[in-house]
């Protein structure tokens, strides 16, 4: 991972995840976006995180800021900083 990089776990069927995503792109915001379905590495490192739940969206950001399922306006107001 990127020192700069914003990494959003997640998957493909979470109305959560899609509702994030919809943030960053109205905020032109790059991100990466890993598939929690698609990498088994992934899914641990987000159990790791959220002490041992598979909680999506787990976003992390270069600071180390870590935002759990973070609503519209908890993310906005993150990335406004």
């Amino acid at each position: 991972m990127s020192e700069k990089e914003i990494i959003m776990y997640g998957t493909t069927w979470c109305p959560d995840c899609h509702r994030a995503k919809r943030v960053f792109e109205a905020k032109g915001v790059a991100y990466k976006w890993i598939d929690l379905a698609e990498d088994q590495n992934a899914a641990a490192e987000v159990e790791r995180l959220n002490k041992g739940c598979r909680s999506v969206p787990t976003i992390v950001f270069p600071d180390g800021t870590i935002l759990v399922e973070p609503a519209n306006a908890e993310l906005e107001a993150r990335l406004a900083t």
